[in-house]
């Protein structure tokens, strides 16, 4: 099954990328300048990727110098955690 990323389908949305704990003590805005379509905020304590603005282009993850941006499937067990905050910070309820 493919996945479905940056859509909402059947009233779901699903998250294309996350951004996890690296990002909290670093917080480089070098992935919000790379950023095609300007789907990344600023939180209090990181970045944000917003999940209906992604066009899962992928641009920002090479760009981030503490590589914590992970495809929504692809997160470190240690930072899965991050994946619901993620949802949370844009009032959007997980899948």
């Amino acid at each position: 099954m493919a996945r479905v990323t940056g859509s909402v389908t059947e009233g779901v949305i699903c998250m294309t990328y996350i951004i996890a704990q690296p990002c909290i003590s670093e917080k480089d805005a070098s992935c919000v300048d790379v950023c095609p379509v300007d789907c990344i905020y600023e939180g209090e304590d990181q970045f944000y990727i917003h999940p209906e603005e992604c066009i899962d282009c992928g641009a920002c993850v090479p760009e981030c110098p503490v590589e914590a941006i992970f495809p929504d499937d692809e997160v470190p067990d240690q930072w899965t955690e991050f994946i619901a905050k993620n949802y949370v910070y844009f009032d959007v309820p997980a899948p």
